[in-house]
């Protein structure tokens, strides 16, 4: 069986505010065998546009996927909001015959045409789905044996359920499972599908930060040492504004929240400075110390 080959969509907000996600992810997917195509004149994946103009979300996500077509490979991203809009208009353009002609008309002025021939995934998928837990398993040279840890998923990697129709967005496992061939521990804890706030962020401050400091006071409360996420927003909102939560509700945290590549890459040998955890927000001092 040939290694999995996946053109990268990194999006817009990855390359710009978290790096370190995009290096680590880079690392493992190629000592796991997974080849990384880069995409070629991708523009945003159109989920910010939804809310405004669902047309042009539409469009914007086609426009990707026709670049996908062409080169002839699937795309992986790495942002549960790119997942959820490319993965989306890929199978509603692909069942609805009238609304693909509609995007089509609007392609066509830009030399192009959407025909439904290429499929989109999110990493976790990718790891879970085409590289398998084995090959995972066997690729961790330093389980992280007695590190406690919890998830948080997101939402767009998980919903709407009958358009992604692979983890249940009640109960999902796949990250679980995923963060347990590190070695580590997964706590389960109150509230863990609720989400995390950043949707709202741009116009109210008061209930995301409300959200998610309820989110941390219930990771904190079963003794996890980190929070483990998948996607750039969840983490922009636990880790970059962790500091503004903390002053908002004059508490402190202190919970590091790593990319699960790079949690994973510490468990296959990688150095922290090669996945770039000197750029978290939130050190994971305590966390890095145990495993030495």
């Amino acid at each position: 069986m040939s290694n999995p080959k996946y053109l990268l969509f990194p999006g817009c907000v990855i390359p710009y505010r978290l790096s370190s996600y995009e290096i680590s992810a880079r690392k493992v997917l190629a000592k796991l065998d997974v080849e990384i195509v880069e995409m070629p004149e991708y523009n945003c994946c159109g989920y910010p546009m939804d809310v405004i103009n669902h047309d042009l979300m539409l469009t914007l996500a086609a426009r990707n996927l026709c670049i996908a077509e062409k080169v002839g490979l699937p795309i992986m991203t790495l942002c549960n909001g790119c997942f959820c809009s490319l993965n989306e208009t890929n199978k509603i353009l692909k069942e609805d015959k009238k609304l693909r002609e509609k995007i089509n008309g609007y392609l066509k002025e830009v030399g192009m045409e959407f025909k439904g021939t290429i499929e989109v995934k999110h990493l976790i998928y990718v790891l879970s789905e085409d590289v398998g837990y084995e090959k995972i398993k066997n690729a961790v040279k330093k389980p992280l044996a007695g590190i406690r840890v919890a998830q948080h998923s997101g939402c767009h990697v998980l919903r709407p359920r009958k358009y992604v129709g692979r983890d249940d967005p009640e109960n999902p496992i796949t990250l679980k499972e995923l963060i347990r061939l590190t070695g580590a521990e997964c706590l389960d804890y109150m509230d863990e599908t609720e989400c995390c706030g950043n949707p709202i962020i741009g116009v109210n401050e008061d209930v995301p930060f409300q959200m998610a400091k309820e989110k941390l006071d219930h990771v904190r409360a079963v003794g996890a040492q980190a929070l483990i996420t998948v996607c750039p927003f969840c983490h922009i909102m636990f880790d970059l504004n962790q500091p503004r939560i903390e002053r908002a509700f004059n508490e402190k945290f202190n919970m590091p929240v790593l990319h699960y590549p790079q949690l994973l890459g510490l468990a296959m040998g990688f150095s922290p400075e090669e996945l770039a955890l000197n750029e978290l927000r939130v050190k994971p001092t305590e966390l890095l110390s145990q495993i030495k």
